[in-house]
């Protein structure tokens, strides 16, 4: 038997057909067994007729994406083609698709007939200008991040059976299943991990590792970068904790025939996306979601956000659920992916279920 996280079989990363995208598959073995920024101000919510709302305008053109498909070691027999049961994981702010692996790894050896598709958001990864990819037309907002997805589902001829989504990723998510229209061909569960569906901004002095400090301050760094650790000691003596500069620095990348660093996601691009995740209000898809929606989100237990002020009930009153996961921090999945993953399990399970009835439905047709 092959042992947790043995690799069976890794494809390189190579262009796809129409050499828009960097596309990586790789299958995993199945086992036997199965910086927190300071609390935003959020309006007080007695009830849900009192969520705010907020207009905002149509995004622009689609930006190609670069994305990985991790999948189950039992995909290869399905028979299903392209409606393999596919999650897709969506990072936040100044992370990349790697911050997700290795939980992607968890879920396909636990539902190993999934596949999960893992994206480098715009301004960010291996999507990112500064890193090859191609450059992103503004404005850079929560619901042009998530029509970006949308096409390249489209193209890859993929409808996803689940949507996760980390911080920034769990409002991309949400718009996306905004944008889908108001019916669904299929269920779709959505989970949101660790973000609220309106105004996150955070406020007040003494605030420690806030990502829009944060963004400032990359942007101000002096370039060239020669030296990571100067880097980390820059941070930590602008107030960051040290796991935060560390974390930032794994998105240096040497600059081909130079001996100087350069950044891997765009930071202008990013600060317009991180701007549009505070004030963007996903409230409107809450209380009209599309028919065959649903949606739960993960409250860590040390959560930075207020859910307080009413926000976890008004979520409940709108006919969706709040999980708390306990021992985990804003990182839920790295700080308790356990966890985590048996909050979610029913779900995919579930869908596993779904999906097998209707094609079983549809073999007896033929």
């Amino acid at each position: 038997m092959a042992t947790l996280g043995q690799r069976l079989q890794v494809s390189g990363c190579s262009p796809s057909a129409n050499h828009r995208h960097r596309r990586c598959v790789t299958v995993w073995s199945t086992v036997a067994a199965p910086v927190r920024p300071s609390a935003p101000n959020v309006p007080h919510i007695h009830h849900a007729s009192q969520l705010p709302r907020k207009t905002v305008s149509a995004p622009g053109p689609a930006c190609p994406l670069a994305f990985e498909l991790v999948q189950g070691n039992l995909v290869r027999f399905t028979t299903h083609g392209n409606n393999v049961p596919t999650a897709v994981l969506v990072h936040g702010i100044l992370g990349s698709r790697r911050n997700l692996h290795s939980f992607a790894k968890k879920i396909v050896e636990g539902f190993p007939t999934w596949q999960v598709m893992l994206v480098d958001l715009r301004c960010h990864g291996e999507s990112a200008a500064s890193n090859g990819g191609t450059p992103a037309v503004g404005p850079h907002t929560v619901q042009a991040a998530a029509k970006d997805v949308l096409s390249l589902l489209r193209e890859q001829k993929i409808f996803p059976h689940m949507l996760v989504g980390h911080s920034f990723g769990g409002k991309v998510i949400m718009s996306m299943a905004q944008q889908f229209g108001t019916q669904l061909p299929r269920p779709v569960q959505a989970w949101v991990l660790d973000t609220l569906p309106g105004d996150v901004r955070a406020g007040g002095p003494g605030r420690m590792d806030h990502p829009a400090d944060l963004i400032e301050t990359l942007r101000r760094l002096p370039l060239p970068i020669t030296d990571r650790h100067a880097v980390i000691d820059f941070l930590t003596h602008k107030g960051f904790s040290a796991p935060v500069a560390r974390w930032v620095t794994t998105n240096l990348r040497p600059t081909p025939g130079t001996h100087s660093l350069r950044w891997t996601f765009d930071l202008d691009g990013i600060a317009e996306l991180y701007n549009s995740y505070e004030s963007s209000s996903l409230w409107g898809l809450l209380e009209t979601p599309p028919q065959g929606l649903a949606v739960d989100f993960v409250r860590a237990e040390r959560s930075s956000f207020r859910w307080e002020g009413g926000i976890a009930e008004s979520i409940r009153q709108l006919g969706h659920t709040v999980h708390i996961l306990k021992d985990a921090g804003h990182w839920v999945h790295t700080d308790n992916p356990g966890g985590l993953f048996d909050l979610m399990a029913p779900t995919f399970k579930q869908l596993v279920d779904l999906h097998q009835q209707r094609a079983q439905a549809g073999v007896r047709r033929r």
